[in-house]
């Protein structure tokens, strides 16, 4: 079966959603956002810039945990990476702010995909 091509990153984030409709991926998509922005803060504010992208590798490792093991689908940043990392950040903040469960509900009530 042929997905058809998301050309927006409107159209990315509902499928996004669906991708983590587990309580347990987004858990490891919030551990993982939160040790990589850590990392980052702390490699930038010692001037480590050639290390930079090892802040990466937190984020990254806990997400595909999350999609391999809890969700069993593959992760969104093979194909649309750049739109993925957005929507990783998008998620962490909804989710600091209480307001994701409610996302991916409004998301699965409205049928969007």
């Amino acid at each position: 079966m042929v997905e058809q091509e998301i050309e927006s990153f409107e159209e990315f984030w509902p499928f996004y959603v669906g991708e983590h409709s587990k309580p347990a991926t987004r858990a490891m998509h919030f551990i993982g956002t939160a040790a990589g922005l850590t990392c980052l803060a702390l490699l930038a504010a010692n001037q480590k810039w050639r290390w930079l992208p090892l802040a990466l590798i937190p984020g990254y490792t806990a997400a595909w945990i999350g999609h391999f093991f809890i969700e069993k689908n593959r992760p969104a940043t093979f194909t649309y990476p750049l739109w993925s990392f957005i929507a990783d950040h998008k998620m962490f903040g909804l989710m600091l702010l209480g307001k994701m469960d409610e996302e991916v509900e409004r998301i699965q009530t409205e049928g969007i995909k």
